[in-house]
């Protein structure tokens, strides 16, 4: 994440600064402007948005008459269109800003959320599903470009705080929607989660645009960078690799985080022999502990540093995670869990501020499609490992995966040095 110490240079007419190094909290009394609240408010609408549709799925499944496999390859429609719009998206900031997309991505998004549940075959549902990816990928690299900016301007690492609003918005959609499940139809559910989003681009989307920075040009899109007053910038092509490395960061990340939501509750229940009550809290608990994690980030960013909370956050996950795959008892899978949620918390999106940095929004739009790969080749992989295996076993993978995150952000640091 840029900017994170008082010390400014001006290396070839570019403002540059230490990214890495603890820094103290700066511009205090703007750490919380309008601009960061409206887009913070992005954050948590896109993550009541997903939530929405996947508390209905269920319903969309029966109404579509699809088998497993049907709905499986309708499903893969919203990872095709999500990593099909990133990088294109990542061009769309450079030449118009990151603000306006992050507007017109979220309306988009809010548009196709109510499609699913007027389809009436699988064919149909994949296509309106297509739509749905390609405003939840757009939303997505258009909100972490604009956060990069913002968190450039505060001087402050708040990036973690922007995926903390995700995460609640997440919680928040899911628990809506599980009230609403028994009591209206999926058609009006997604409908009024549709126009909430809409409210909300509307109203937020005002705010933000209101002190809208002007598009850069393609030139500025990757600014250089330096680790050290006087240091030289970053040279263009080695910026690319470290936003590689970054991108596999945010991939090992989001590995664990796909293969959690998939395969928890199931290790819980077979291996654990927790009841469906307990095990349905083993996810909720990763979920919760990555909430809290988030919202403490800031924090620990300012007082350790990026590359410590990414390093510790790896480690503290790797250890959560062979303890929850190995756990003896329920009560320590839980703990194990809970490990593991606050391990990865802030390394993905630390991960993307820094790649934004380096990058500019098509950095952003790199690191962002590697870490979403992460999240669709995780399930099957753990589950292709379990028949192999052991279930605990394709498990110890998250734990390597996030060990890895650690390392690599030790080696970014070391490169940029």
């Amino acid at each position: 994440m840029p900017l994170l110490n008082k010390t400014r240079a001006r290396i070839v007419g570019r403002t540059v600064t230490r990214s890495d190094a603890p820094t103290h909290p700066l511009g205090r009394s703007s750490s919380w402007s309008a601009a960061r609240i409206a887009l913070t408010a992005f954050f948590a609408v896109d993550g009541f948005l997903f939530a929405a549709w996947v508390v209905r799925i269920p319903d969309i499944r029966a109404q579509v008459a699809a088998s497993h496999s049907a709905l499986g390859l309708a499903l893969l429609c919203i990872s095709a269109g999500a990593v099909a719009t990133m990088a294109p998206i990542g061009r769309l900031c450079v030449r118009y800003g990151s603000r306006r997309i992050t507007v017109a991505s979220v309306a988009l998004l809010a548009l196709a959320v109510p499609l699913p549940a007027h389809t009436h075959s699988v064919a149909a549902l994949g296509g309106v599903l297509l739509l749905f990816g390609a405003g939840y990928g757009a939303a997505n690299v258009a909100m972490n470009s604009a956060a990069v900016d913002l968190v450039a301007r505060l001087q402050r690492p708040v990036m973690p705080s922007f995926h903390a609003g995700y995460s609640l918005g997440g919680l928040l959609g899911a628990a809506v929607g599980g009230l609403l499940a028994g009591r209206i139809t999926a058609a009006w559910s997604l409908a009024l989660a549709g126009l909430l989003g809409l409210a909300v681009a509307t109203v937020a989307g005002t705010v933000l645009l209101r002190g809208a920075a002007p598009a850069v040009s393609a030139t500025s899109a990757a600014p250089t960078t330096a680790t050290a007053v006087g240091a030289p910038a970053t040279p263009p092509r080695h910026a690319r690799l470290l936003v590689l490395l970054l991108g596999l960061t945010a991939l090992c990340t989001a590995y664990g985080e796909g293969a959690l939501a998939d395969w928890a509750t199931l290790h819980l229940t077979d291996d654990v022999h927790a009841s469906a009550g307990l095990a349905a809290a083993g996810y909720a608990a990763f979920a919760f502990a990555m909430t809290a994690g988030r919202i403490a980030g800031t924090g620990l960013s300012v007082r350790l540093g990026q590359t410590r909370v990414m390093l510790f956050g790896g480690l503290t996950a790797c250890a959560g995670m062979l303890l929850a795959a190995f756990a003896p008892t329920v009560a320590v899978a839980l703990g194990g869990f809970v490990l593991v949620g606050l391990g990865l918390a802030n390394v993905f999106p630390l991960a993307i501020a820094r790649a934004g940095a380096l990058g500019g929004p098509r950095g952003v739009a790199t690191a962002s499609t590697l870490g979403y790969a992460g999240m669709l080749v995780g399930p099957p992989v753990i589950g292709f490992l379990a028949d192999a295996t052991t279930l605990p076993v394709a498990l110890t993978t998250v734990a390597a995966a996030a060990a890895l995150a650690g390392v690599l952000a030790l080696v970014v640091r070391s490169r940029r040095a």
